[in-house]
């Protein structure tokens, strides 16, 4: 089979990773990629978002699987493209459509959804430029602290949680009248701030039947202790301790179950990953969002841990023959660490040349944010490697990936010494 995975992150060169092992993949090509996918697949320099481009490549290139990680070429309808394309009907594509698409695309739609089907999740009202007044009118009473959600896709930085009602009144305005994040904020959702501990739950899906995947948890906050601004995420662990067989259970029967309805009530093809970005509020869960693809840094702990053929579950979820899937999870823990370019989240430094990355032992250097000049790696991104051990304890992983974080070296290179620790 022949296959072709669209991203360029930590997640995609995870994704290649796993999928290069398969004895069902014969050739593999990654769009664009990375210096990582690069050692397992073919990069090609398509652009994600030009699908008649990749319509092309896909029929030159006889490939049988399109693979999509990143979601911006989801929610711009890419499964539809594919769907509506004669000549690409009998390709396999793992994207849900664009209708499923707005469960990330759009907060206020996956609120509303959410509420229809009783699916628990915080409070909220949704406002925009024709009633402004009302929202800061709203803030003014609002309990804080106050969660302020960008409506559309905002690259992982679209939500704002803050203390003060006034600041928030001030942010709301930024976001739909100054354009803060674009036209992802044209439209802001504000939110009960629920107090609990947050994990990712991911499922695979054909749109009926599923896979439950492993759970993990990941580190959003570029300092330690959670502190200082919101990143894509600085490190993650799977499995997550507090994530008993009880709660699963209530996660599978409150929030999975329900999802799944709702979609196939709704007709919305569906085929392709669902993660539920939940909290765990004492011992209830409840959605905080949902995303219509893998995470990214949970990937990296997530995908290293099936041990099961990926490319056959692709390919049944593809097939809408999920019933028949069977998913073996290893039990080891797998931790991830993520080395940043100094100044992420906010302006960095590109080009810098990666080194030792041949001297890592006992991990595995999911690459990011890189590219390949000549014999040398550079960074190319803000988040830069995402290096993976798997180890029998989450102490025993977490000892492996700091080692191998240590022993990789760029200039200005940046890590989170704490990942884990609180679930210790």
């Amino acid at each position: 089979m022949n296959i072709l995975i669209l991203g360029s992150g930590g997640r995609e060169h995870a994704f290649a990773w796993k999928i290069a092992q398969s004895p069902l993949c014969t050739k593999l090509f990654v769009a664009k990629g990375n210096a990582g996918t690069a050692t397992v697949a073919e990069n090609v320099d398509l652009d994600v978002l030009n699908f008649s481009l990749i319509a092309d490549f896909v029929l030159q290139n006889h490939i049988n699987l399109v693979l999509v990680g990143t979601e911006t070429p989801i929610v711009e309808g890419i499964a539809d493209f594919f769907a509506q394309n004669q000549t690409l009907k009998n390709v396999k594509i793992i994207a849900p459509s664009k209708e499923g698409a707005k469960l990330e695309g759009s907060k206020d739609f996956a609120k509303i959804f959410m509420q229809k089907y009783q699916i628990p999740t915080a409070s909220y009202q949704t406002f925009d430029e024709n009633n402004l007044a009302q929202g800061i009118e709203y803030l003014s009473t609002h309990s804080t602290p106050i969660v302020l959600k960008a409506d559309g896709l905002a690259a992982g930085k679209g939500v704002i949680i803050l203390e003060d009602r006034k600041e928030a009144q001030q942010t709301l305005t930024e976001m739909i009248v100054g354009k803060k994040f674009g036209q992802a904020s044209t439209k802001v959702v504000i939110e009960q701030f629920l107090k609990g501990i947050e994990l990712s739950v991911f499922v695979l899906t054909d749109g009926k039947n599923y896979v439950l995947l492993p759970s993990a948890k990941d580190y959003k906050r570029i300092g330690e202790q959670d502190t200082g601004l919101n990143t894509g995420g600085m490190g993650a662990v799977s499995p997550v301790p507090f994530a008993d067989e009880i709660f699963m259970k209530k996660v599978e029967n409150q929030i999975i179950l329900p999802t799944l309805k709702g979609l196939q009530t709704e007709k919305i093809p569906y085929i392709g990953f669902i993660f539920f970005g939940l909290i765990k509020v004492d011992d209830a869960p409840f959605v905080i969002e949902y995303n219509i693809r893998m995470g990214d840094p949970e990937s990296e702990v997530v995908i290293p841990r099936i041990e099961s053929d990926f490319v056959e579950l692709l390919d049944l979820a593809a097939q809408q023959r999920l019933s028949e899937a069977k998913i073996k999870i290893s039990e080891q823990f797998a931790t991830t660490v993520m080395l940043v370019s100094k100044g992420y989240p906010e302006e960095y430094e590109k080009g810098k040349i990666i080194k030792n990355l041949d001297q890592v032992q006992n991990a595995i250097p999911f690459q990011a944010g890189t590219k390949k000049v000549g014999d040398q790696v550079l960074t190319d991104g803000g988040r830069v490697i995402s290096v993976t051990a798997l180890g029998e304890s989450l102490q025993k992983a977490l000892e492996k990936s700091y080692l191998a974080a240590k022993t990789i070296d760029f200039e200005g290179k940046y890590f989170r010494n704490d990942i884990g620790q609180d679930l210790m």
